[in-house]
Formats: C-alpha cells, sequence, structure tokens
C-alpha cells in the first residue's frame, strides 16, 4: 500500500499557529490536499490530548480518525478526513528541535511524565534535557525520534552540533530536512548515508497551501503505527516531496531584518551584522558546504527521488500575476480539486492536458516545475524565495 503523508504539524495551541488547527478542520482539508495520514501534532499538551481523544478515535494501532460527532454536516462523506498519527515537536535545552512520533496515547502520556519542563506553556514544549536524554525517553516509550528541520539556522540540530552524534550519542531513526534543503543537497554528508530522510509541512494552519507542503510517499504494509514505523526505519520511502530549497527562507546567507543576501566572507566581515542594524543568519546552502564531503550529492541506493512541488493555490496566484484576487484564485483551484478530486493528484499524477483543460497558464507553470525549468530568486534571512516567470507567453513552457 502506498500512502502520502505529513508527519509534522502543530495544533490549535501551540504559539503562532491558526485557531482552526483542530482535528475536525484539519482532517478534511488533509483529504482535500491528498494526504492519506497526517500529523496529529503537540501529543504532548494535556488540552491537545483531550481534544484529540474528544474528536478522534482509534480506527487501527496508533492511527485515528475523526469521531461521527466531531464530522462537519456540510462535508460530504467523501471528505470526512485523513488519518492521524500521534506526533510532537520538542526544544531541547540547547534550543535543537526533535520530532517524536507516538505508539499510542498511553505512550505520549509517559512521555509527558517523565520530560522536564512546563509541558503545557505552548503546544511544542521546551524542555530541560539534551537530545540523548530526549531520545531515551522516546525509545523506552516505542517511539520514534529525528532532529526536526536539521539546517535551519534557528533551531536546528546543525545549527548547534557538527554532528549528529555530538547531540544524541547515536544516530537518531530518520532526519526531516526542512523547507530549505532537499536530499541533493543533504546527500553531500557523509553522516547521512544510512538515515531515511523525511519532508514534511510543520504547517500551523489547516488549508491546502500550507498543510501537506511537504509530505512524504510511504510504502507501508498495513495502516498502523507499526506499518509507519517500518516504513521509515526500513527506508521504505517511496520519495519526498517538497519546496525546491530556494524558496526556503532560509536558504542563502542574508539579513533577519533587511533581508540582503551576502556571501558568507562579506557576512563575516562584518561579524555577521548587517550595515542597516539587523542580523545576517547563514544560509543553510553555506551551512551543508561547510559539513559536506563531497561537492556533488553521493545518494545511497536507498535515497528516493526529491521531487519539487509548490502548493496549487499559489502556483495559481503566482501564474495569473500582482493584483489577482483571493476569490479568483480558489475558483480555479476548486475547478482543479473538482476534476482531480485533490490537489496532490493535480499537481503530481495529472497530464498536461488535463490541467491545461481548467487553466492554460497554470499548466504551463506546472510542467516548468515538473521539468526543473523555472527561474527562482532564493530565499534567506527569513524571507522565502520567489519564482520570477518569463515576461513573454508562458506557453512557451508548454
Amino acid at each position: 500500500m502506498i500512502i502520502n503523508a505529513d508527519l509534522h504539524i502543530h495544533g490549535c495551541y501551540s504559539i503562532a499557529t491558526s485557531k482552526n488547527m483542530t482535528p475536525p478542520v484539519m482532517a478534511p482539508q488533509a483529504k482535500l490536499k491528498g494526504l492519506d495520514l497526517v500529523a496529529s501534532g503537540d501529543a504532548l499538551h494535556q488540552k491537545w490530548l483531550k481534544l484529540l481523544e474528544e474528536t478522534t478515535e482509534e480506527s487501527s494501532d496508533g492511527i485515528f480518525s475523526l469521531r461521527d460527532s466531531a464530522v462537519d454536516p456540510d462535508n460530504t462523506s467523501e471528505y470526512q478526513g485523513s488519518k492521524f498519527i500521534l506526533t510532537t515537536e520538542v526544544e531541547d535545552i540547547k534550543r535543537v528541535h526533535h520530532l517524536i512520533i507516538f505508539p499510542s496515547i498511553e505512550s505520549a502520556r509517559d512521555t509527558r511524565s517523565k520530560m522536564k519542563g512546563n509541558m503545557d506553556a505552548d503546544g511544542r514544549p521546551r524542555v530541560r534535557m539534551n537530545g540523548s536524554e530526549i531520545m531515551d525517553i522516546a525509545h523506552e516509550n516505542g517511539c520514534i525520534i529525528g532532529p526536526a528541520h536539521a539546517f535551519t539556522p534557528w533551531t536546528s540540530i546543525y545549527k548547534e552540533y557538527d554532528s549528529i552524534k555530538d547531540c544524541y550519542g547515536k544516530m537518531p531513526d530518520f532526519l526531516e530536512l526542512g523547507l530549505s534543503a532537499d536530499s541533493d543537497m543533504a546527500d553531500t554528508i557523509e553522516e547521512l548515508e544510512d538515515i531515511p530522510f523525511l519532508t514534511n509541512s510543520d504547517a500551523h494552519s489547516p488549508w491546502p497551501h500550507r498543510l501537506g507542503r511537504e509530505f512524504n510517499e510511504l510504502e507501508i504494509g498495513e495502516l498502523t503505527f507499526d506499518g509507519v514505523r517500518d516504513a521509515i526505519l526500513n527506508k521504505k520511502i517511496k520519495a519526498n516531496y517538497g519546496f525546491d530549497p530556494r524558496l526556503g527562507k532560509y536558504h542563502k546567507t542574508a539579513c533577519s531584518k533587511c533581508y540582503t543576501q551576502y556571501s558568507i566572507e562579506d557576512a563575516i566581515k562584518l561579524k555577521m551584522r548587517c550595515p542597516c542594524g539587523g542580523r545576517i543568519k547563514k544560509g543553510v546552502d553555506y551551512r551543508i558546504y561547510e559539513l559536506s564531503k563531497w561537492e556533488e550529492p553521493h545518494h545511497p541506493s536507498h535515497r528516493p527521488p526529491y521531487i519539487h512541488i509548490l502548493p496549487l493555490a499559489e502556483i495559481i496566484s503566482i501564474t495569473h500575476g500582482k493584483g489577482v484576487t483571493t476569490v479568483f484564485v480558489q475558483k480555479i483551484w476548486k475547478e482543479m480539486i473538482h476534476r482531480f478530486k485533490d490537489e496532490i493528484t493535480a499537481l503530481i499524477q495529472s497530464t498536461m492536458d488535463e490541467v491545461y483543460d481548467v487553466d492554460p497558464k497554470v499548466a504551463a507553470v506546472i510542467k516548468a516545475f515538473r521539468n526543473k525549468t523555472l527561474e527562482i530568486k532564493a530565499g534567506g534571512g527569513g524571507k522565502y524565495g520567489e519564482i520570477v516567470l518569463p515576461k513573454n507567453n508562458l506557453d512557451n513552457y508548454l
């Protein structure tokens, strides 16, 4: 069985997260995206666990579905929702973030009881423990664990350490790439050869332009926690889908205030301080260069393809240019969903003729994405990168 899974999101009790990030909203939106499985997020937060228990029920071992009482009656049965698996992100004493996937609610509660910190101050708890201690507790409770967004300059494992073993004492179960890196970049680092890579959205809102903006295609024997665990640990990841890393907001070294981009040499000469007064943040591309052994990626035999995508609503908005209204974007988006049933099918599996029938300009950009012929202005310093469309006719892409 092949499933699409987004294994890192946040619930409504996390800071800077939409109040709509609740299971009854998330499940049908994830289905519209084309996800079969989505992270619960924040499974160590007491109120979030209670909300999960009130609105979902275990449909198979470690996998949860909306209760009938939580299903929106305005949704058709076709879109009642994706399944959930219990997850959380944890910040350790050195501000390194870790992603944990749980086999059960009991496991989440046992893990919560052993963590040192205020577990309810935020959906993503900050704990007074190091990475090795967190990993030991996770493994004692049957969980799998790995570094979240491993290369971002603020709260990642490679922000703090030059080797994963310096954090955990051993290798983790997986590594999450984050929006500003892909497997071509990460596979220049020798110590990552045997580690499975995950790509996840880290979504703070439930709408399809955030949920599933990065996801994994997994081959599983059955839709259970053990099935997902087996797919990750035994490297049955068939594909990673995510941003072109140049679109990530920390790809290049840049000022976090005015977003001016710098070569690392110039940034060091300025002592990582921009003339505008802002702080210059080292880009993911340069951090990976510092860690790399090879100039070109050395993909191990188990590494699946990494396929660049962008949310459909963003493609529609970019395609039709400045001044396009949200209403117009939603009209085209709904036409696509009506035609293809979900967004992932429209972006990845549809034929160009089928997309062309709905919107020829959008078809041109989707094809350019698939062919990797789009021009992209790289992001940095906290500002997302931008797609630069040709001034001439987009039909040149078709």
